[in-house]
């Protein structure tokens, strides 16, 4: 078994097509979120397709399912969309100190 950071996880999420259009959406539909039917209409995915790929996106901490009544509605977790791009920039334009070669004359 392979331990993987979160920002690893949610990254290798988001490396698909489907699944970053999926979270896009999601972004784009804010905290209320969207039922599983409307995310399949809107993006035309199979429900088996789109089933397999919410679940990695929910496995990987980025989108939150709630259930209300018979309806799943799928929402972004924007606190773990926040570490993520913190992660990501937090050491914008820090520098970088390279260490020089030793020429072997």
């Amino acid at each position: 078994m392979s331990i993987t950071s979160p920002n690893a996880r949610a990254l290798a999420a988001l490396g698909h097509d489907a699944r970053l259009s999926i979270f896009r959406l999601l972004v784009k539909a804010g905290h209320d979120g969207l039922r599983v039917g409307d995310i399949g209409a809107h993006l035309r995915l199979a429900p088996s397709t789109l089933a397999h790929h919410l679940s990695t996106l929910v496995e990987a901490g980025l989108v939150v399912q709630r259930k209300e009544g018979r309806e799943v509605f799928n929402s972004v977790d924007y606190t773990a969309m926040q570490r993520v791009l913190g992660f990501l920039t937090s050491e914008c334009c820090a520098g970088v100190t390279l260490q020089a070669k030793d020429d072997a004359a």
